[in-house]
């Protein structure tokens, strides 16, 4: 089966579990409920689950105990996404070709569902002690969840990321760069690579290299994701394509221009590669998934 017929069959799966764990939309707090769940079904890549469903097959996992974990995943970058288009943040009216979640909702719920969404998204991920996995690896499972996902991962990146724009920084340098995009981004990529690993029994080497390859992945997406703001179109992106440029922040693209911040994406997608090609089994498609990445268009 070629490349994209197999990502397609493979997201699909991935789209499946996800919506398996939504809550229901009903009770009182049911509008909360909804607005959760109209994010949580507005689309998207569920690149993080899949990649978390892969990695775990990838080290000999074969059980459900990943399901959680894949759901809560999907659940936090959402609910970064419902924070990020807030009006004391990117103030979007569109994502995924959309009406952001406040826009539909207003600003009040857009901040509940989205806090909401964060709880019940470790709600979810408990619920892996129920599927017979070994109660250790879970809980790693959830420590590096919530490492990772957090002051010291991806809502610190983002502080720092806000900080810098709203207060019109414009002497952000490629190392304080490289830190917003390793846990703004990567952070977020690490986490689910790092969650299949250990939930399949991998040991400290084995996760290590899942999270430095992660780490190369996420810092090529979101370089790519620079590029394809300064050069898409918002109809090809799904949601304002020139923000960047607009609110004058500092990317590869300002740093290094379009072909450097591609030559960038080349680097940091070989070295990825070569690491997932240290980890032992059938990893072709994780290979070419990493690749997909760094050179998609939308």
């Amino acid at each position: 089966m070629e490349f994209n017929e197999l990502l397609k069959e493979k997201t699909a799966c991935a789209e499946q579990v996800v919506l398996g764990f939504l809550p229901r939309e009903e009770g009182f707090p049911s509008l909360l409920l909804e607005a959760m769940n109209y994010s949580m079904r507005s689309g998207g890549k569920r690149l993080r689950p899949l990649l978390m469903q892969e990695t775990y097959r990838v080290f000999g996992g074969t059980s459900k105990v990943v399901e959680p974990f894949m759901a809560a995943i999907e659940m936090i970058h959402t609910h970064s996404l419902i924070h990020d288009d807030l009006p004391a943040i990117d103030n979007d009216q569109y994502r995924r070709g959309k009406k952001t979640n406040h826009a539909v909702y207003g600003e009040a719920l857009g901040i509940l569902s989205g806090d909401a969404l964060l709880n019940y998204a470790y709600e979810t991920a408990l619920k892996a002690f129920a599927y017979g996995g070994e109660p250790g690896r879970v809980a790693k499972a959830l420590e590096i969840l919530a490492h990772k996902t957090g002051a010291y991962g991806m809502l610190g990146g983002q502080s720092v990321d806000v900080m810098n724009e709203k207060h019109h920084r414009m002497d952000v340098d490629r190392t304080m760069l490289d830190y917003i995009y390793e846990n703004k981004t990567s952070a977020l990529i690490e986490a689910p690579m790092m969650i299949g690993a250990v939930l399949a029994g991998a040991d400290e080497r084995q996760v290590r290299l899942a999270e430095l390859a992660a780490r190369y992945t996420g810092l090529a997406f979101q370089i790519r994701d620079d590029i394809l703001d300064a050069t898409g179109t918002t109809e090809e992106l799904g949601k304002p394509a020139g923000s960047d440029e607009k609110n004058e922040k500092t990317t590869y693209v300002t740093l290094l221009g379009v072909d450097g911040a591609g030559q960038a994406v080349d680097t940091y997608t070989k070295q990825a590669g070569e690491l997932i090609a240290q980890i032992p089994g059938e990893h072709e498609f994780l290979e070419q998934l990493l690749l997909w990445l760094a050179s998609r268009k939308k």
